[in-house]
């Protein structure tokens, strides 16, 4: 797999993660249910009018942010942006 460009924007109690394409979006999801107790996603919603689908992560005291963010930050595919608020 190429590296995807993924963004992260910080919602309170969760996270909007924003990749291009569903079956990139999907890989990730997997991805991340292989690395933690993956207790809740929203589901995969593809933007209109662009090929970007976004879905939330819910923090957890297991994973908070700053997991989460290394998680991600860490799979070799991934190349980890912050969404401007």
């Amino acid at each position: 797999m190429n590296t995807l460009q993924v963004w992260i924007r910080p919602l309170g109690t969760d996270c909007r993660v924003r990749v291009d394409g569903m079956k990139s979006a999907e890989w990730l999801l997997q991805r991340l249910s292989q690395s933690f107790v993956f207790k809740t996603s929203e589901e995969v919603r593809q933007e209109r009018g662009s090929g970007c689908c976004t879905f939330r992560v819910a923090y957890s005291s297991r994973v908070p942010r700053s997991v989460l963010e290394r998680l991600l930050a860490g799979i070799p595919e991934v190349k980890l942006m912050l969404e401007p608020a």
